[in-house]
């Protein structure tokens, strides 16, 4: 159930959050998602890294560009876009777009990028398909949910799990963003109204992806809006949950 909505800043200093993870699948993911939290978060002191599970080949609507161009142009957007939020760390993962599964490959990826950032919070796609508006549920954004989901427990806390890792100590995540999330499921509404015109220059950023812009940020703004009780404010709204907080005892 959404509470009142509350400021990110707040959040910062309530959670003692000073590193934040953010996970997608395709480039354009986390700014549609959680951009204006995300610009809040670093505007609140937070140091947030992006992480693309690909790098969204499969995209755009130029029928005569090469996948590798298309590929170092949504690269590069992401890496503008970020920018504009307060992010210089992107990292891309290089999985095939349209081909991504929960794998062991990608769980194992994923936990790497979390023991050498060690984020506080982990913000990520929904592993649960949405009814209400499919297009939230690319199964690329369900699967990198999962997979990140399944990484954050047990594997990133487990000494044990992937050898390979072992030279990276294992690392205890404390919350767990998901940005798509079933309407029933969303417990979080960041108050984001000072932030979504960062939040619309981040989209603007990925030209390739968006051919009528104007109707993008109608689109947005009212559904920011359709999240705030509060006339001509808005919101991005979350699912969180806390993996492990003070009540967390041998793993469980």
């Amino acid at each position: 159930m959404l509470n009142q909505p509350v400021f990110a800043a707040d959040l910062v200093q309530k959670s003692n959050i000073t590193r934040a993870l953010a996970i997608a699948a395709h480039p354009d993911d986390i700014d549609f998602g959680a951009a204006a939290t995300i610009a809040a978060l670093t505007d609140a002191g937070v140091e947030v890294t992006y992480c693309l599970v690909t790098s969204g080949d499969a995209g755009g609507f130029e029928l005569d560009h090469s996948r590798e161009a298309m590929i170092a142009r949504r690269e590069q957007e992401q890496r503008a876009a970020a920018a504009v939020v307060g992010v210089s760390e992107v990292r891309y993962l290089k999985h095939l777009d349209g081909y991504v599964e929960p794998t062991h490959e990608l769980m194992a990826q994923l936990v790497q990028v979390m023991r050498e950032v060690q984020p506080d919070v982990v913000i990520t796609q929904h592993p649960q398909r949405h009814w209400d508006r499919l297009q939230a549920s690319h199964p690329d954004h369900l699967a990198v949910g999962e997979a990140t989901v399944r990484a954050i427990y047990p594997a990133v806390e487990n000494p044990f799990a992937y050898p390979e890792l072992a030279h990276l100590p294992a690392f205890r995540i404390g919350q767990l963003w998901m940005m798509a999330a079933p309407s029933q499921l969303a417990n979080l509404a960041v108050d984001v109204t000072e932030y979504v015109e960062r939040k619309l220059e981040a989209l603007h950023v990925h030209a390739s992806q968006h051919p009528d812009p104007e109707f993008m940020d109608h689109r947005v703004r009212t559904a920011l809006q359709e999240c705030h009780p509060v006339p001509g404010r808005g919101a991005e709204v979350f699912h969180v949950v806390a993996v492990n907080d003070q009540t967390t005892f041998a793993g469980f």
